[in-house]
């Protein structure tokens, strides 16, 4: 199976430690990090995506403000030039413990954070990434290493 993301959320997922905007919210985000760890791979979409599901039925969803629009051109800019590959609607990734760990080390080094400006996480995602990612939910290990 393929994971639709928008292109913010491939920053998200990086320190994603289970806390949400609502219990649905939290469920559904555990499951696909969940289906990350697995090596699921992702499918990069425009709009909504499988995280924004359980937000869709709120009277004005934040997922469909201009905002969003915005931090999917940043983080998709950014995570392109980080991974040196198109990070475009339709592009299809596979973020394997190799692409995981450098793009975590680059969220660290305030290299690939310039959606995170505005956001109501980005305090909570600066601790997580200060603290060494203790908790995350998305883990890939190498293959052949615990």
């Amino acid at each position: 199976m393929t994971i639709r993301l928008r292109a913010h959320h491939l920053l998200c997922l990086l320190t994603y430690v289970g806390k949400g905007y609502s219990p649905a919210f939290t469920a559904n985000y555990d499951g696909i990090a969940d289906r990350l760890s697995r090596g699921e791979d992702i499918l990069v979409v425009s709009g909504p995506d499988d995280v924004c599901a359980p937000l869709l039925d709120e009277p004005e969803p934040h997922c469909l403000r201009e905002s969003a629009v915005e931090r999917d051109r940043l983080a998709a800019a950014d995570v392109e030039e980080l991974l040196a590959r198109p990070i475009r609607v339709g592009a299809r990734l596979d973020l394997d413990a190799a692409a995981l760990a450098r793009m975590r080390q680059a969220f660290s080094a305030g290299l690939v954070r310039q959606a995170c400006g505005g956001c109501e996480w980005n305090e909570l995602c600066s601790t997580v990434a200060a603290g060494g990612y203790h908790d995350t939910q998305v883990q890939r290990s190498v293959p052949g290493k615990r």
